[in-house]
């Protein structure tokens, strides 16, 4: 017996920035995938936040154009 799943495509939100670069915890609040800078600081320490694929906890991860940061099965491209 073969048992199929369907996973869900993730969702992609394009974010542009006026500067050469964002904060990790910044970015997140700008996207308003968090509510606070605090709540920002919990869920990238918890390791919940991935950068280009890989678990980041440094809330001041810079990102730079071209970046993504995953949160929630959402993923947030740096333009």
């Amino acid at each position: 017996m073969k048992i199929k799943v369907k996973v869900a495509e993730k969702r992609q939100i394009n974010k542009k920035i006026d500067t050469d670069f964002i904060r990790l915890d910044a970015f997140l609040k700008m996207c308003d995938a968090v509510q606070t800078g605090g709540h920002a600081k919990i869920v990238i320490q918890e390791g919940e936040v991935r950068v280009n694929g890989e678990i980041c906890t440094q809330r001041g991860k810079k990102l730079r154009s071209g970046d993504k940061a995953e949160f929630e099965n959402v993923i947030y491209n740096v333009e």
